[in-house]
């Protein structure tokens, strides 16, 4: 047997600040899913590295996440749009406008183009680490009660 990539699993640990799990997916060294359950998966490890700094990101610490790589199994123009959120910084936010203008290809004026940014917001495999909370007027891929906190974490 030949040795692989990195170990495909799930990662989950409870979050008193949420009330719930964080729970992520991981294959090879991609992170593929990210939700917040109320009970984590039966075969999950909650032991991880990503788990500690999501951990300390709720508990306030500055984290962008920004070298976690994702690997994000939706069509491309999702794709781009998901892409573009990730670039807007902690403790800021933006509109499903200004993300539509920020998204290469796609205009703020065309309803169509706005409707395709909500569209990829609610279906955003991997919040957190593409913050759709920090898209203010928009859908956001985790429950709202988990959207407020992670907004309220970062002062939004």
């Amino acid at each position: 047997m030949s040795a692989g990539p990195a170990e495909a699993g799930i990662y989950a640990r409870e979050s008193a600040y949420l009330d719930r799990f964080v729970q992520f997916g991981e294959a090879g060294d991609r992170v593929i899913s990210v939700s917040f359950p109320a009970q984590p998966e039966t075969d999950s490890s909650d032991d991880h590295p990503l788990l500690d700094r999501i951990e300390r990101y709720l508990n306030g610490a500055k984290d962008e996440f920004e070298d976690v790589t994702v690997g994000l199994t939706v069509p491309t123009d999702q794709r781009t749009v998901l892409e573009a959120v990730r670039e807007i910084p902690y403790g800021r936010d933006a509109t499903v406008e200004e993300v539509t203008q920020m998204t290469a290809g796609l205009s703020a004026t065309e309803q169509e183009d706005l409707t395709a940014v909500r569209e990829a917001l609610a279906a955003n495999p991997v919040p957190l680490l593409i913050p759709d909370h920090r898209v203010r007027d928009g859908p956001s891929a985790v429950p709202p009660p988990v959207e407020q906190k992670l907004r309220a974490v970062e002062g939004l």
